[in-house]
């Protein structure tokens, strides 16, 4: 699998440079012409987004396109499983209440499947960042044997067979031209959609809202001792750090050294986002907390030191049950309940008209 995704990110590594109006949506080029552009909004105080958008124009017929592609089983060998299997909205499009997700022919995913948001300001993927690009994503899940276990040559013979893939593309790309790249170019401008950004937290500092007293405690707290990686306003710095989590004998999973091929990166992954954190348990890359109250309880006193382990918090972090709670308290304002709910994104519903959030 790892020889594949090589050979992928070598055919069709993306190359440009990021500009400084990546957010906003580029004069199409000739076959996206006759296509209806949809702007992407970055939320006021934000980073600009590394993704490239001159080289993927968002336009309604693209994302209505990838919105049907995600939503398709016949991306998958048997056609039971689509992206949305493993990628619920309710649940920030994590698979809730799973460790591991269940696959074609009983198989299940060897990592826990995180939430898609705010993806426009990822430049890698995957929790050992092993895929460089958003647009070479997909790939990885539909041709892995324990997922939807499907080649790209199945995939695109069953999308050709279908007219109203054929109006779509044709709507979307200018011709009813089918290929692996327009597939994944769809699927990517769904995707970037999803900005989750109008949370409880993000209306207090857009000043529309205020925090009650534990969430302000909390607040404060969680700058003291855990902003290094989860740093605001994306609530993840995307770095790859060994967090003191002890191997996990059954899936054996070094992390990014697998990418690597380096000692030193032994057991890294990357940090998480906390934003939606209320409904994207169970947390870490296996899925072995099933409750925030453990991951506070590893960082408190069950850190495992090896020659890996983050500075940060290789002697623990010394933090109390009030603290806890306070804690708990603030990161169940990063909750986006419009994000969670939003109709655009939903099985069935329109695409959007207009940005998601200023």
């Amino acid at each position: 699998m790892q020889r594949l995704i090589t050979i992928l990110l070598l055919l069709f590594v993306v190359s440009g440079s990021f500009i400084s109006q990546a957010f906003k949506p580029a004069p199409p080029k000739e076959k996206w012409k006759g296509a209806t552009p949809i702007t992407f909004t970055v939320p006021k105080g934000w980073p600009a987004p590394q993704y490239n958008f001159a080289d993927n124009p968002l336009t309604k017929e693209g994302f209505e396109l990838g919105k049907k592609l995600f939503y398709d089983g016949r991306l998958s060998k048997d056609g039971n499983f689509s992206c949305a299997t493993c990628h619920q909205q309710f649940a920030a499009f994590s698979t809730i209440d799973h460790d591991l997700s269940h696959g074609f022919n009983n198989g299940l995913t060897t990592r826990n499947a995180p939430g898609l948001f705010n993806l426009a300001w990822q430049k890698d993927f995957m929790w050992d960042g092993g895929i460089n690009h958003l647009d070479l994503q997909p790939l990885a899940p539909i041709t892995s044997i324990n997922e939807m276990g499907e080649s790209l040559d199945s995939v695109l013979l069953k999308i050709k067979a279908d007219k109203e893939y054929k109006k779509m593309f044709k709507a979307a790309f200018g011709n009813e031209v089918i290929n692996t790249q327009k597939m994944t170019k769809a699927l990517s401008q769904f995707i970037l959609m999803m900005v989750s950004s109008n949370s409880k937290y993000d209306k207090v500092m857009r000043g529309e809202d205020t925090f009650n007293l534990p969430q302000r405690l909390g607040y404060q707290i969680f700058k003291t001792k855990c902003v290094s990686c989860h740093q605001e306003p994306l609530f993840t710095d995307y770095s790859f750090r060994n967090t003191g989590l002890p191997l996990n004998n059954h899936l054996k999973d070094f992390g990014r050294m697998k990418i690597t091929g380096d000692s030193n990166d032994s057991l890294k992954f990357r940090v998480p986002s906390l934003r939606n954190v209320e409904f994207t348990f169970p947390y870490g890359h296996d899925g072995r907390f099933y409750d925030l109250d453990f991951v506070m309880l590893h960082y408190r006193s069950k850190v495992a030191k090896g020659p890996t382990t983050d500075s940060l918090v290789k002697n623990n972090i010394p933090i109390s049950n009030f603290e806890i709670g306070q804690i708990k308290a603030f990161l169940y304002t990063l909750t986006d309940t419009s994000f969670l709910k939003d109709k655009r994104f939903a099985t069935t519903g329109l695409a959007p008209q207009q940005p998601m959030h200023e």
